[in-house]
């Protein structure tokens, strides 16, 4: 209770150096996760999205530029604080606690303030609704409306009770007045689901109970519909009633659909089982985005002359993409962060904003240093975004102050936590698991850096690794370094993270170093990927140009997508292709190939056989026709066509790895 204390103090403080003057400009921040710019420019041309029109034509707009990796967050995280996330701390979805348990990523993890503590200790009233890593939730002057709440389908009255510490809002008695306002899934009738999705006659699908689960499509989708609709009313209610100078609320039904769904967005010629996904859920990406339009259209309503609204997103979202392997579709469910896309949205809009002007290149860095400067306050020095000049109507002097960190109020890295095993915790990770961000036991996520004291909460293994990926990506070589020693040191068998190592020492021109660890890589994991190319591009500096176009290709063998040595191959080579054709047979074998692939992209597995089996007829020794007849055998659900064309596959290329492995786990599953 001590540092609830001392942030209360400065808190009343600081309201009671406010004076007289002018009054005090609102900021009011939508947070809409995954919105992708492409398609809300589609959307608007339609006259879709009008809301959105309204805010380009009166205000500032542009596209937002986030960073790897593109996880909510960490990326959520930045934007609230204007630090990087080595700065932050949150480096992942989970943490590890002290029973080895993960859970879900929690503000104790988080090291330096964000804007909600800022504007608060600034004398500024405020309310923070739904924003992600903001539980347990901070005293504040204001009001605090955690992400836990969006699990409020757990408990009988809407949100748990318990201590403080356990507390989903802030104050403690913030979630009696909100508790009218949650709505639950079970609440949803057939009329809200209508515009969303097409449910074949006569079938609701009503669930029996508010238990969610989360493995099942419309069930998921249920739960982000409703708790989206919570937090907006939510949001609106202490809008209008409590009057903050600062509001932030976040959205997050928009990523979850694209995950879910985002392969059938406006997709053509499907067949199947994405044909029969599409029936029911072709439109509900579409539909979820024009619902981000009504409820920013119910904010602009909500405005008053003072307050200046900012629009954003943290990431885009690659739609309509069918993805190379359709068993990662067949239940809905997307891989992680991989359709993320680098940019999001950005509309700045009402008091002080200049009326339809472009931005130019804005960061998810700069987002605190222009809240702040909109609030009238000074950015810290130690904030490296801008302020976004070009889109108010005074541009900011972007004097300093040296940092708002106080050491005494500072966070802990390694702070309490409250039950780690709590169901809210548990529903997190089947919400994230469900949608591909976090893997099954044994992952490098599951391997906690040192070992927790006894109600203590500490980063994973693979947040630590993605904090040490941006600072590989700032060019802090040396830092990403000592991170990624550390983590080989704590788990010697993970092959990734001696693969990012050497590349860490490779940076740093520590050749010999980097070539051990990646040898010893690629011994713990012969289809490492990053291992093989790492490896290469020392060769290749090293001028061993015969050695690094072997370890390219190696890669390619792998993962004919991998983007970094296919550039290398092109480059060193002219070639674009690992296995290039070579006779006229194979030419025309790989066209029939390439065609079977889309028809399987589109799970019509007829067609794709059947151009296989043209493919075979023309070029019967060509290994990459095998490599194909075996996954869309295994799609079909014919396993022993899938070990034939394996068994083929390695007669010709009895040195492949992924052939190897792919027929034992073949023989095991088919084994009684």
């Amino acid at each position: 209770m001590r540092r609830r204390a001392l942030l209360l103090t400065l808190s009343l403080t600081a309201c009671l150096s406010c004076g007289g003057g002018e009054p005090t400009p609102r900021v009011l921040i939508l947070g809409i996760d995954g919105l992708d710019p492409r398609t809300v420019d589609l959307l608007m041309s339609e006259g879709k999205m009008p809301n959105f029109e309204r805010l380009r034509q009166g205000g500032a707009y542009g596209r937002l530029r986030s960073q790897e990796p593109m996880l909510s967050p960490i990326l959520w995280t930045t934007i609230a604080t204007g630090k990087e996330p080595s700065e932050h701390g949150i480096g992942h979805f989970v943490a590890t606690a002290s029973d080895g348990q993960e859970i879900p990523a929690s503000s104790h993890l988080r090291r330096v303030k964000a804007l909600w503590n800022i504007a608060s200790e600034a004398g500024r009233s405020v309310a923070t609704v739904g924003w992600w890593a903001t539980w347990p939730p901070e005293p504040i002057h204001g009001s605090v409306v955690s992400d836990h709440v969006a699990y409020h389908f757990l408990f009988e009255d809407g949100l748990s009770g318990g201590t403080e510490d356990e507390a989903k809002t802030w104050p403690p008695a913030l979630a009696e007045r909100i508790a009218p306002l949650l709505e639950r899934p079970h609440d949803l009738t057939a009329d809200d689901l209508a515009p969303f999705v097409d449910l074949p006659t006569g079938d609701t699908r009503h669930p029996a109970s508010d238990a969610v689960d989360f493995g099942d499509d419309l069930s998921h989708f249920r739960w982000a519909l409703a708790t989206a609709r919570s937090y907006r009313d939510i949001g609106l209610t202490l809008w209008n009633e409590d009057r903050p100078d600062l509001a932030m609320v976040y959205f997050e039904g928009t990523d979850s659909v694209s995950h879910l769904f985002g392969h059938l967005f406006r997709a053509e010629g499907l067949a199947g089982e994405l044909l029969a996904q599409q029936a029911t859920f072709g439109r509900t990406v579409e539909e979820m985005y024009r619902f981000a339009d009504r409820l920013v259209g119910d904010f602009l309503e909500a405005m008053d002359a003072r307050t200046t609204l900012v629009v954003l997103s943290d990431h885009g979202f690659e739609l309509g993409a069918l993805h190379e392997d359709p068993s990662k579709t067949r239940d809905l469910r997307r891989v992680s962060e991989r359709f993320h896309r680098l940019e999001g949205i950005l509309y700045l809009y009402g008091h002080q904003v200049k009326a339809n002007i472009p931005i130019d290149r804005a960061s998810i860095l700069d987002i605190t240093p222009t809240v702040l400067a909109l609030l009238g306050l000074s950015p810290a020095a130690d904030m490296p975004g801008r302020v976004i000049n070009e889109a108010l109507a005074e541009a900011w002097s972007d004097e300093r102050i040296t940092t708002w960190e106080r050491p005494e109020a500072s966070h802990s890295s390694a702070s309490t936590a409250g039950d780690p095993s709590d169901p809210v915790s548990q529903a997190q990770l089947d919400h994230l698991r469900s949608l591909g961000y976090l893997g099954g036991s044994g992952s490098p996520s599951t391997h906690a850096p040192r070992a927790p004291a006894i109600g203590e909460i500490v980063s994973t293994a693979q947040a630590d690794a993605n904090l040490a990926a941006i600072h590989f990506e700032n060019g802090r070589y040396r830092e990403a370094a000592r991170i990624y020693k550390r983590l080989v040191d704590d788990a010697p068998r993970d092959a990734a993270l001696r693969a990012s190592l050497a590349g860490a020492l490779g940076a740093l021109g520590r050749y010999d170093a980097a070539l051990a660890e990646l040898d010893q890589a690629i011994a713990q994991e012969p289809l490492n990927i990053e291992a093989y190319h790492n490896r290469a591009v020392i060769h290749e500096r090293r001028g061993q140009a015969d050695r690094a176009v072997a370890d390219y290709e190696t890669a390619l063998r792998y993962n004919p997508q991998y983007a970094p040595s296919l550039q290398a191959l092109q480059r060193l080579t002219g070639r674009t292709a690992v296995r290039s054709p070579r006779n006229e047979a194979e030419v025309r074998a790989s066209e029939w190939i390439e065609q079977a692939s889309v028809a399987a992209r589109r799970t019509d597995y007829v067609e794709a056989m059947r151009l296989l089996d043209e493919a075979q007829a023309a070029a019967p020794d060509y290994v990459l026709l095998y490599q194909y007849r075996s996954n869309v055998a295994y799609l079909m659900g014919k396993p022993e066509l899938a070990i034939e064309a394996l068994e083929k596959a390695l007669v010709l290329e009895p040195n492949n790895a992924l052939f190897a492995r792919n027929l034992a786990q073949l023989r095991a599953q088919a084994t009684p």
